[in-house]
């Protein structure tokens, strides 16, 4: 097995002169290598011979399985009609995601705008609550208007 003697050592800092301490300088000195067979190379030599390695790898070969959600992801993909529409509709909600972020985030900034639309938010909960949730009747209809709606995105099978 080849082995390279790696020394490294640094001077400085002895004395500080005007313009600061004096920058570390390091020196590094290589020793011969001697490879199997005992014949002593340069340094040269012996980085090309370790760039003209090659290894092979014996035994069972290494399974490269893809996670479970990936592999559905692709078959989703590939039962996609038209690839480029979804594509495109990708990009345009990242698009819309991040500047609604940005909008979001400008808004927030200002200084009596985030109070009131907070109060706003209290002020429609309330009454959301008191209309849908606090008696009964009413927390049938929300139920009924719920399942409805969602029976018709779904669909019916």
């Amino acid at each position: 097995m080849a082995t390279a003697a790696i020394t490294s050592f640094a001077t400085g800092l002895a004395s500080a002169s005007l313009s600061g301490a004096r920058p570390l300088r390091r020196h590094v000195s290589f020793s011969t290598i001697a490879p199997l067979g005992g014949v002593s190379l340069n340094r040269a030599q012996s980085l090309r011979i370790s760039n003209n390695v090659s290894v092979k790898a014996t035994g069972e070969e290494a399974s490269t399985e893809l996670p479970e959600i990936v592999t559905k992801l692709q078959d989703t993909w590939d039962k996609v009609e038209d690839k480029y529409a979804v594509a495109t509709l990708g990009a345009v909600g990242i698009i819309v995601l991040w500047s609604a972020t940005g909008m979001i985030s400008a808004i927030d900034r200002l200084p009596v705008v985030p109070g009131v639309l907070e109060l706003v938010g209290i002020g429609y909960t309330a009454w959301f609550v008191y209309s849908n949730l606090v008696f009964k009747p009413d927390r049938e209809a929300l139920v009924d208007k719920i399942k409805s709606t969602y029976s018709e995105i779904i669909g019916t099978s």
